[in-house]
């Protein structure tokens, strides 16, 4: 670990943080939109149910470095609890330095701990350093394809016929 940073449980206190955060990593990918409001209510609705997920961050001694978010559900095909890998996020100028690795292990520690049976998650295809960071860390791809369906407001608004 860098000197004086530590990994712990976000709190209700970092959400501005992590919504600025995650405005970063949106504002990147070609799938969403960055939207602060959005960012806070999603943040808040896991760090107040602790059953729905974990937020843990990487923290310095002013700051926020970076943060990874762990959805809980359940596999019928594992028979048991699996975890959505979110956001994992490190903030630009603490980028290359091995920050996102120790987060991601500090992650799967925890899930395994936990007795978590897979760990799932998407990765923006374009950019082929994140598929290679995660593969390192002994994920694999997957032949399963994402489809999504978006309901209510936010449909009209990403529908390619409004």
């Amino acid at each position: 670990m860098h000197e004086m940073t530590c990994i712990e449980p976000a709190t209700i206190e970092d959400l501005p943080s992590l919504a600025e955060l995650l405005m970063e990593l949106f504002s990147q990918e070609r799938d969403f939109r960055p939207d602060y409001n959005n960012q806070m209510r999603g943040l808040r609705l896991i760090l107040e149910q602790p059953n729905r997920g974990r937020i843990f961050v990487l923290r310095s001694a002013n700051q926020i470095i970076g943060m990874i978010n762990l959805l809980f559900t359940i596999s019928t095909a594992e028979g048991g609890f699996v975890i959505l890998l979110e956001d994992l996020i490190i903030s630009r100028n603490f980028r290359a330095q091995g920050m996102g690795g120790e987060l991601l292990k500090y992650a799967l520690e925890y899930a395994r701990q936990k007795g978590f049976l897979r760990i799932t998650l998407l990765t923006d295809r374009i950019c082929d350093g994140s598929l290679a960071f995660f593969e390192k860390h002994g994920f694999q791809r997957s032949d399963m394809i994402p489809m999504r369906l978006y309901l209510g407001a936010a449909a009209e608004l990403r529908s390619p016929h409004a």
